[in-house]
């Protein structure tokens, strides 16, 4: 299936990164600028309707300011910031860092910023992030509001940076990180009258979508389509049932099926429209009506409205695509794509983790290929699977081909030698990132002929690791394609390092266009979706 070109070159307007950003310490204290009003406390922000359920004491962000030496014009734009979200958190809620903390850590080059400050700060990010930080979030904890605030003073470093040239960017940023729920379609109404301009792409990610949007908000508006009934059952050519009638007039709302036809009887053309939901909603088109399929076109309009809005949200996140190689991969798809700036090189199957409560969006570069390598277990395997198996068994390492390598933390370091048994199957590729998440081989290859792959303890499982390693290192002539199944056949381990790394985006989106025109709705795998409504809406739900 192709997959969504312009999904890949989604580009928020605000053109964040597009620039070299300035150090998260602030301004130049001595550059020549009109200073913008600070914008008046927006009391109409309330804990009955707000984005997120922490607020700050107003005398929490002066002594920031005090303890931190800011300058007035970063002070004001702090104070005004928080003003308009009147002193609601940014950047937690008390679950932890919300959606758009992580999409602001992949899109903020913090490399670029050594200080004490900022490593400190980045500590404390890749704490919260990985759950190495065992906590409650509070309001009143010291550390949760200086993370928070330091956030925000790099937001607005950042984000002056990219717009120095914009009159209005102290609004448009004020208002880019979303503070209070909204009625679903009021938010929708919004989005398409172009209130929220920073949506605006030239690459048109958001012309398509908001098209879409507007298709769905007036089939909400006018009441959606009528439930079907669930039978457990299964239809196909040649069948009758009212059913079957009643998915006709679905079908025929959401455009699946372009004929009139009313009758009850299972056609060829029925089938095909039945196809096309199915692989526009995340399986294989078979062409066979059964109580999965039916539960899905009975989502309700207003609900494939949230959707469309949630990621549109997520969208605005995204970072710059590069102009060479990149490879990217949706999480909710199971499927990896890699580009050459405009070009589709290829797509490929993978498989997910079982859980990702923070894998919304991050990114790395793809620097090191492993060949034949060695599986270091991970803390949580060690404690909660392979230390029962050894007190049962004296035996199960050397079963298992694994070896006890020295003692962390009162827990033994295990590995499992290079081989057929080994889970990382003949080579592995590295693109660092907080999350310990990289691509590798497996030996579970029928993994990949399921439509839901959720199945690895949290890397991604490439389904042709061949074409991939040949891929990356296509520009090494010391790596010939015998060289490369040669050090994936050896049994020892081989580290390559790439010359030119490849940027890699993780990403998570439910609903997307693909290059055909065709929307897309899948499964919310992680929940994310699921928590952001109660965020987002105001709606009863």
């Amino acid at each position: 299936m192709k997959y969504l070109m312009i999904l890949l070159f989604a580009v928020v307007t605000i053109t964040i990164g597009c620039k070299q950003h300035k150090k998260e310490a602030g301004y130049n204290e001595n550059e020549q600028s009109t200073e913008v009003a600070v914008t008046p406390r927006n009391t109409n922000i309330t804990t009955g309707n707000a984005y997120n359920n922490l607020f700050l004491d107003t005398a929490a962000v002066e002594k920031f300011i005090t303890q931190q030496k800011l300058n007035d014009t970063i002070a004001n734009r702090l104070r005004s910031f928080y003003n308009a979200r009147n002193f609601e958190f940014a950047w937690f809620d008390t679950n932890g860092l919300n959606e758009q903390a992580y999409g602001f850590r992949s899109l903020y080059d913090y490399s670029v910023d050594t200080s004490e400050n900022n490593k400190s700060l980045e500590y404390r990010l890749n704490a919260l992030m990985t759950g190495d930080l065992d906590s409650s979030i509070s309001a009143r904890d010291a550390n949760i509001v200086k993370t928070e605030l330091q956030l925000s003073q790099r937001f607005i470093a950042y984000f002056r940076d990219a717009h120095q040239d914009d009159d209005n960017w102290v609004k448009d940023m004020e208002q880019f990180v979303p503070a209070q729920k909204n009625e679903v379609l009021k938010l929708a109404d919004a989005e398409l009258s172009n209130k929220n301009k920073q949506h605006t792409s030239s690459r048109n990610i958001y012309g398509s979508l908001l098209t879409q949007l507007k298709t769905y908000t007036d089939f909400a508006k006018k009441g959606g389509w009528d439930s079907i009934p669930v039978e457990k059952k299964k239809y196909k050519a040649g069948d009758n049932s009212p059913v079957i009638a009643a998915v006709k007039r679905r079908l025929q709302i959401t455009g699946e099926l372009s004929d009139k036809d009313s009758t009850e009887v299972f056609t060829d053309a029925f089938g095909e429209a039945l196809k096309t939901f199915e692989a526009t909603h995340g399986h294989t088109p078979k062409g066979v009506l059964n109580d999965s399929l039916i539960k899905e076109m009975n989502v309700p309009a207003i609900r494939l409205v949230q959707t469309l809005l949630i990621n549109i949200e997520r969208m605005r996140w995204m970072p710059v695509e590069p102009e060479g190689r990149l490879i990217m991969v949706n999480i909710p798809e199971f499927m990896l794509h890699v580009y050459n700036g405009s070009k589709k090189e290829f797509d490929m199957a993978v498989v997910v983790g079982k859980e990702g409560k923070s894998t919304t969006m991050f990114s790395g570069n793809l620097n090191q290929v492993v060949f034949s390598p060695y599986w270091n277990l991970p803390n949580s395997i060690v404690r909660e699977e392979v230390l029962k198996s050894m007190s049962r068994n004296k035996n199960y390492l050397a079963q298992k081909h694994m070896e006890v390598i020295g003692q962390r933390n009162g827990l033994p370091v295990i590995r499992q030698l290079p081989g057929k048994d080994n889970p990382l199957g003949r080579v592995k590729f590295l693109f660092p990132n907080s999350f310990n998440i990289y691509f590798h081989d497996t030996n579970q290859k029928d993994l990949f002929n399921r439509d839901q792959r959720a199945y690895s303890h949290g890397c991604i499982r490439i389904s042709d690791p061949v074409k991939m390693a040949n891929y990356i290192l296509s520009d090494n002539a010391n790596w010939t394609p015998e060289k490369i199944d040669s050090a994936m056949n050896s049994g020892k381990e081989k580290y390559v390092r790439v010359k030119e790394p490849v940027p890699v985006l993780i990403m998570y989106y439910t609903t997307f266009v693909d290059e055909e025109g065709h929307l897309h709705f899948l499964h919310d795998i992680y929940d994310h979706d699921a928590s952001m409504i109660p965020k987002m809406f105001s709606d009863p739900q």
